[in-house]
């Protein structure tokens, strides 16, 4: 697969980290569609990211549009809502690469690791799909603080771990282009490290009044 400009359908697109991730990806020139159940809400964030970034890259479809239409699909919905999306979308993401940024967070208690019976829910999403689907997990540990401010260099590195090697080069070309630094961590079953360190990180910034405490990976240099 072309590392080049690519058709991202960002699934769960108006919240946060979607819409984060959705300006940066615009702002380098990537055709953004912001995938919902709630097209008028799809179409205010496409069109405020469009705003944002000075491009008309970002527009809004039903989600199953927009994965059909798409080259990369990345899923940013709540944890609680992560299997019956993927099940609803399933015959529409054969053949496609699917970025998992989905931590099992368990309100109230999210300051606190509580993995699922399967460890990792990014590993339980791929069983879920199959090979024909190849799976990506990454951008766990990326706050949506400042994502939207595009001229901030965020000092978090993205873990991306894939199943697949040429899926996990297209996680770490999607980091790069906005903004962060990628590490290739290996095999899907390392994800679950990314999937805990989440909870870590929300103690972090209400312990020491922050709002977007990250990860840095030491001894690779620039």
């Amino acid at each position: 697969m072309s590392t080049g400009k690519k058709t991202i359908c960002i699934v769960g697109g108006t919240g946060a980290e979607g819409s984060g991730l959705a300006a940066r990806w615009a702002a380098h020139g990537h055709r953004v569609i912001i995938g919902s159940r709630d097209q008028s809400k799809a179409k205010s964030t496409a069109d405020a990211l469009n705003a944002l970034t000075g491009k008309t890259n970002a527009e809004a479809m039903e989600s199953r549009a927009g994965v059909q239409a798409a080259d990369v699909v990345v899923l940013t919905v709540p944890f609680s809502a992560q299997r019956s999306t993927v099940e609803g979308l399933k015959s529409e993401l054969a053949g496609k690469v699917l970025i998992d940024v989905t931590v099992p967070l368990v309100p109230p208690k999210v300051s606190v690791v509580q993995l699922p019976e399967s460890d990792s829910c990014v590993v339980a999403v791929q069983k879920m799909l199959g090979e024909q689907t190849k799976v990506v997990s990454a951008f766990q540990n990326v706050s949506a603080h400042k994502l939207k401010d595009l001229k901030y260099e965020i000092e978090c590195d993205v873990l991306v771990a894939s199943d697949d090697a040429e899926a996990r080069q297209i996680g770490l070309v999607l980091a790069r282009d906005a903004g962060l630094r990628g590490i290739d961590v290996g095999s899907l079953a390392n994800s679950v490290v990314a999937e805990s360190l989440t909870s870590a990180l929300i103690w972090i910034n209400r312990k020491y009044k922050i709002p977007d405490a990250g990860i840095k990976i030491t001894g690779l240099g620039d």
